[in-house]
């Protein structure tokens, strides 16, 4: 093929079967759309373009900059493109959690501009979610801007209702697949390829996964935040479920070692999660052809978002040992049952007193935009991904000091408790139950007014 233009490469990726006898589907053929074949190198090709295409000549003509609020692919995508027509551009992002991104967007000649940034912590009397507060510098800008603004956009949500989906009938020979499963983040891809499959067929099974409590997992969201999308809309999904980092890398393995698709732990999750939900629907045709009854062979679609070379440094945080590299000390991850089991908890009724008592520094792990909407009077905001890379130099408090450490329900909480138990901290406490457990028992919250 011959283009004039690199952006005509963009969309018509190859949609590719995967062997059965990787998945272990009887009755299921499972395919995934390679988005990380588009020449920008992810399924945020097709948005960055849709949303910035229709307004280069008036951006041109006015000198402005191109921004976006991403730490991702929808910022290295548009990076790329504002390059291309001669335009600035800047990221404007909570944090860049992924370093080797970072690193892109300064080599694409990006300005990036982190809140509150890698070394501050939240101030807990700060009930602005990142959004909002990203919204707000964006808006505060005096230069001429194009602001593509993906987390409400509608071409996001147009460039999958009008290209991926309809690729995927046309290489499924036009035919609809019953199932189709997807990591969401901004939600446009889920969305856009749920609207077109549906206007073929309303019956589609759709599956949305997120990322599990205050997990990461490059581009996609949890529970909590998803909820600040404007077009995440819950009735697309038929369920929505999460997959942990560590079951994302679980299912980029398989696609990397068994299928030659080189899928970065966003796809890696779409597969798992594929997997898991598909193999209760083949069960259920498999009972029904043990009985003797015909069962129609289905088909279910995945998307491989982006390619894995990008996340190297997120694999040797999470699974050292795939690359020949030791555990890092002072990390949760090393944390064992045995000393998750002798942590210590406090039980809402129980805490309230000692944090009278003790004057109890509390610590609300959770994403910020779960503690600005209800936390505990007086507590500090630290999530948990940088709550871990502070606690990897050491003691991030004085040992003496009374911690109490909460989350939304008790989990991660009792892990980082044990870990800085073996650290050597001397009071130190988890909420059992976390959050909700607080909530449930009436006790009183710092609520969003």
């Amino acid at each position: 093929m011959r283009y004039d233009d690199i952006t005509h490469a963009i969309g018509n990726t190859p949609l590719v079967r995967i062997d059965p006898a990787v998945h272990g589907l009887e009755h299921i053929d499972l395919y995934a759309k390679l988005e990380l074949l588009n020449p920008f190198g992810s399924v945020k090709d097709r948005t960055a373009w849709a949303m910035a295409a229709p307004h280069l000549d008036r951006a041109r003509a006015d000198g402005a900059t191109v921004v976006e609020l991403s730490s991702g692919n929808t910022a290295k995508a548009l990076a790329v493109i504002a390059g291309m027509h001669g335009l600035p551009f800047r990221s404007v992002t909570n944090r860049m959690k992924v370093p080797e991104i970072k690193d892109l967007l300064l080599l694409l000649g990006a300005r990036i501009d982190e809140l509150p940034g890698q070394g501050e912590c939240l101030d807990p009397g700060d009930t602005e979610d990142p959004l909002t507060r990203m919204y707000r510098t964006v808006s505060a800008s005096a230069d001429a801007i194009l602001h593509t603004d993906q987390y409400f956009n509608p071409d996001n949500v147009g460039a999958h209702a009008t290209g991926t989906g309809p690729e995927i009938i046309k290489d499924l020979d036009g035919d609809v697949p019953g199932h189709f499963i997807a990591a969401v983040g901004t939600a446009g891809s889920s969305t856009g390829v749920a609207r077109a499959l549906r206007a073929r067929d309303a019956r589609v099974d759709v599956t949305g996964l997120v990322a599990d409590k205050s997990d990461f997992i490059p581009g996609i969201r949890t529970i909590d935040e998803v909820h600040e999308v404007g077009l995440f809309d819950p009735e697309t999904y038929d369920r929505i479920e999460p997959v942990t980092s560590l079951e994302a890398i679980d299912g980029m393995l398989v696609l990397l070692r068994r299928c030659g698709i080189l899928a970065g732990p966003t796809g890696g999750a779409a597969y798992f999660g594929a997997v898991r939900h598909l193999r209760t629907v083949d069960e259920g045709l498999r009972a029904t052809a043990a009985a003797g009854r015909p069962v129609a062979r289905r088909r279910a679609v995945f998307i491989v978002c982006d390619r894995v070379e990008s996340y190297l440094s997120y694999v040797r945080e999470r699974r050292p040992d795939l690359l020949n590299r030791p555990p890092r000390p002072h990390s949760v991850r090393t944390v064992t049952d045995e000393e998750v089991a002798g942590a210590r908890t406090l039980d809402v009724e129980a805490a309230r007193p000692w944090l009278a008592a003790t004057g109890a520094l509390i610590v609300d792990l959770r994403g910020p935009f779960a503690y600005a909407t209800a936390h505990l009077e007086g507590s500090i905001n630290i999530a948990d991904e940088l709550f871990d890379e502070m606690v990897r130099g050491g003691l991030p408090f004085p040992p003496t000091r009374p911690l109490l450490l909460a989350c939304p329900v008790g989990e991660r909480s009792r892990r980082y408790a044990a870990l800085l138990a073996r650290m050597g901290h001397q009071d130190v406490a988890s909420l059992d139950g976390g959050i909700v457990a607080w909530r449930d028992a009436g006790a009183p919250l710092v609520r969003r007014s």
